[in-house]
């Protein structure tokens, strides 16, 4: 199965086919790199400064995020690691209450890198950068030597302002609180996993890699302090933040594994791998704990955007098991579903 980014822009006719230590040394190569890669992929006026850093205004207050991507393999079905290093930094803006507004690129590329992998991981990102209405205004390259790294492996790092309405926090989270899920669970890392181990499935299964900045930021507005917590399950997955809003609040959560929003062929290479779609990674949708006279709304709300698709309400906050989150089975039966003791899935992000 063909899933490689789809190139909009051609690739430029360069006298280099493959990336080489001399593209990080700083002189002609660096600078060939930048100028015919980099900065033609991703222009804009304020990246066109080619300064060391970005100079910019943002009014009131403000969010800030970081994260590395070293996912193996750079390709897999759905996306690259170009678009999820975008989006990943943008989710997180958007899980603080903040419209993402402008990113930082570092990029550390293998010796032997292909150009017109390096061309392909770049038009992803410009694309994700459109997608999500952010831009990248600052950045570094560096180059290892060949055999110690992995292709490419990101940095991104965002700053964004803060939604006037947002009341973003664990501390704010009562029992009777709602719990929303805004998409199926477990995709990226199942996608991840079919490439990486070669497995073939009757319907193929796409990471869920997107930015959901604009629909957090929607949700905002019309319901403000009313969204209590955003976060988005990535590594660790669902299981793991319901823990961590578990015991942040010291309150127990109650879910329901009916309500549990797990496509059929990703549930079905959840069950033939033996894995628990709860601590499998995803990388395009949030965790939302909102007031319960809003649930259904909200939830209604989020359905009704095409990044919300799926969208589930799996559970409710509780007095009871404090620190603990407890699944009711489809049969009956209740469980504890504790954080993710281990490494289930390695580099999915």
């Amino acid at each position: 199965m063909d899933f490689r980014f789809s190139l909009i822009c051609p690739l430029p006719k360069l006298d280099f086919d493959i990336i080489t230590l001399g593209h990080g040394s700083g002189g002609i190569l660096t600078h060939r790199l930048l100028d015919k890669l980099i900065f033609e992929a991703l222009r804009n006026p304020i990246l066109e400064q080619e300064h060391d850093g970005a100079y910019f205004n943002l009014p009131g207050e403000l969010a800030f995020s970081t994260d590395s991507f070293v996912v193996h393999p750079v390709f897999f079905p759905g996306g690259n690691i170009g678009e999820l290093a975008v989006n990943g930094t943008v989710n997180d803006l958007a899980m603080c209450g903040a419209t993402p507004r402008y990113l930082s690129l570092g990029l550390i590329l293998e010796e032997g890198l292909p150009i017109a992998e390096f061309w392909e991981i770049l038009q992803a990102i410009k694309h994700a950068c459109a997608d999500a209405n952010v831009q990248i205004v600052t950045g570094d390259t560096k180059v290892v030597d060949s055999g110690k790294g992995d292709k490419i492996f990101i940095n991104t790092t965002g700053i964004g302002t803060v939604h006037p309405k947002a009341r973003i926090g664990s501390e704010h989270i009562c029992a009777g609180d709602q719990v929303l899920v805004s998409g199926p669970i477990a995709a990226h890392g199942m996608a991840i996993l079919s490439v990486r181990e070669g497995l073939a499935f009757e319907s193929p299964i796409l990471s869920d890699t997107q930015s959901v900045n604009h629909l957090v930021i929607r949700l905002l507005d019309a319901y403000g302090e009313k969204i209590k917590f955003l976060r988005d399950p990535t590594r660790g997955g669902v299981a793991t933040v319901l823990n961590e809003i578990s015991q942040k609040c010291q309150k127990g959560i109650r879910v329901q594994e009916r309500d549990l929003p797990v496509e059929e062929a990703v549930g079905g290479a959840c069950e033939l791998l033996g894995l628990d779609p709860l601590y499998v990674a995803n990388e395009g949708i949030f965790i939302a704990v909102v007031s319960p006279e809003i649930a259904e709304s909200a939830l209604n709300f989020i359905r009704n955007d095409p990044k919300g698709h799926g969208a589930a309400c799996i559970g409710e906050i509780v007095d009871t098991h404090p620190g603990q989150v407890v699944i009711k089975s489809q049969i009956g039966g209740s469980r504890v579903v504790h954080m993710l003791p281990g490494e289930q899935l390695p580099r999915i992000c």
